[in-house]
């Protein structure tokens, strides 16, 4: 049972896979590719813009708080002129905190600045990636739908297309009920010459009443031909007649 159903699973998975062998179209599993390819360098870039934009904010910090420990430096210098010792210590001690800040924040811009530089070449590398990729895509795709054209045509040319191989078997029927029925004409023209069958409208003859028909329209020529050789030779046309006719009749056998 064991064995059967393995085998059940590789006809099914196999009949599956042609299945999607002839369903899969290469250009759209590039392009499918490409879009996935264009989704992760927007991804990256995003990236990039948010680690920026942290460098950015921590700058402004770093800026302020500089600001405020030269502010406290030039406090506790006017303090200490003017004999207030205590104030100037007070200022000093104030500005030391705020260095340590100040350390920190950079610390944290150079890690910032470091990631965004990694991430913005890492960008740049997809980005060539990506571009070498499409033009490799628009040159597979244009050769499979050129490949797929030249198929095509010649499945055309030799007839073993499906499409093409439908027209040729109607071709070949077409003749063949035109052979057969030629072949009926034929025969039927043939039973009626010889009387075997009846025509309907009549219109039939038999060898007799044909070579009575023959004869007779032998002897309307001959009669015209007499008429024009006596208007030509100034006779009467009924003389001519006669005269053709009494030419025509038999002379007597003188041996009897």
């Amino acid at each position: 049972m064991s064995g059967v159903m393995k085998r059940m699973g590789m006809i099914f998975r196999a009949k599956a896979n042609k299945a999607l062998d002839r369903a899969e179209d290469p250009r759209e599993t590039l392009d499918y590719s490409y879009q996935k390819q264009l989704e992760l360098l927007q991804k990256v870039r995003r990236g990039v813009a948010d680690v920026a934009t942290s460098r950015k904010r921590l700058e402004l910090q770093l800026n302020q708080l500089q600001g405020q420990s030269s502010k406290l430096e030039d406090q506790g210098r006017k303090a200490l002129a003017l004999g207030r010792e205590d104030l100037a210590r007070e200022a000093l001690s104030r500005r030391a905190a705020l260095q340590q800040q100040v350390t920190d924040l950079e610390t944290q811009h150079r890690t910032l600045q470091g990631e965004e530089e990694k991430l913005t070449l890492a960008a740049q590398r997809l980005q060539a990636k990506v571009d070498a990729f499409r033009t490799k895509k628009e040159t597979i795709k244009a050769t499979y739908t050129a490949a797929q054209a030249q198929t095509q045509i010649g499945e055309a040319f030799s007839g073993i297309s499906e499409e093409m191989g439908d027209v040729g078997m109607a071709i070949q029927r077409a003749e063949d009920k035109t052979a057969q029925l030629q072949a009926r004409a034929g025969a039927l023209d043939e039973l009626l010459a010889s009387g075997a069958l009846d025509d309907p409208s009549g219109m039939a003859k038999d060898d007799i009443a044909a070579e009575l028909d023959r004869i007779s329209g032998g002897s309307d020529v001959e009669l015209e031909l007499q008429r024009m050789k006596a208007e030509l030779a100034g006779g009467s046309p009924q003389q001519a007649i006669e005269g053709g006719q009494k030419q025509e009749q038999p002379r007597p056998n003188m041996d009897k």
